[in-house]
């Protein structure tokens, strides 16, 4: 399933080789452009539909997913769970926050989801946030899990794994990839051209 599941991503144009900085600043050999997947809406169904069935028996009430993508993966989830989508944006300081009169209840049941799985930081500041409300968590699901670093092996995109959260976290993909310090890149000593994907200007290395 996992091998299907990258020749999507490679058809599609979602998994990428080179040299990039990412997000968390990290240099790379691989990244996963996420927007490729969010601009098909058909994509978008059925990989949620596999993070929907992972949790479909767990009384989710509520899916919650930090701005970007994360929002879209979470609307989509939570509209086949016929549950209710909450939105963690970006504070102005740092950190996000749970805004816009969204309001949980005790017994709500929350799904925390997002789209590509590198530091956790996102997930985890959707974590803080939801601190301050009542409900409880009942998981954490991504669409792409790239934290997993060697030597371990591209995991079975069905198992749950653990990761930098306080609970096990499912993934629709998983891949062990390597990133790197910006001062301590192979690739950066190699000379191969390093690439800000979704950036106007090429970074320096």
């Amino acid at each position: 399933m996992a091998e299907q599941i990258e020749e999507v991503l490679r058809q599609f144009g979602v998994l990428k080789e080179g040299h990039f900085r990412l997000a968390s600043g990290l240099h790379s050999g691989q990244y996963f452009e996420k927007f490729r997947i969010l601009e098909h809406p058909d994509l978008v169904t059925q990989f949620a539909a596999r993070i929907a069935e992972t949790y479909r028996d767990k009384g989710v009430t509520i899916v919650c997913g930090p701005t970007t993508g994360g929002v879209i993966i979470a609307f989509e989830v939570a509209r086949q769970l016929k549950a209710r989508c909450v939105v963690a944006e970006k504070n102005e300081t740092s950190g996000r926050k749970i805004g816009r009169g969204f309001q949980f209840a005790p017994e709500d049941r929350i799904l925390v989801v997002d789209d590509v799985l590198t530091t956790g930081g996102s997930v985890n500041d959707t974590l803080a946030a939801l601190r301050a409300f009542p409900g409880t968590v009942v998981g954490i699901a991504v669409l792409i899990d790239r934290s997993v670093q060697p030597p371990q092996a591209r995991g079975p995109s069905s198992e749950p794994g653990g990761g930098p959260f306080p609970m096990p976290h499912f993934a629709v993909y998983r891949r062990a990839v390597q990133n790197f310090p910006p001062d301590n890149c192979p690739l950066c000593a190699q000379g191969i051209p390093l690439v800000a994907p979704g950036s106007t200007k090429t970074p320096k290395p």
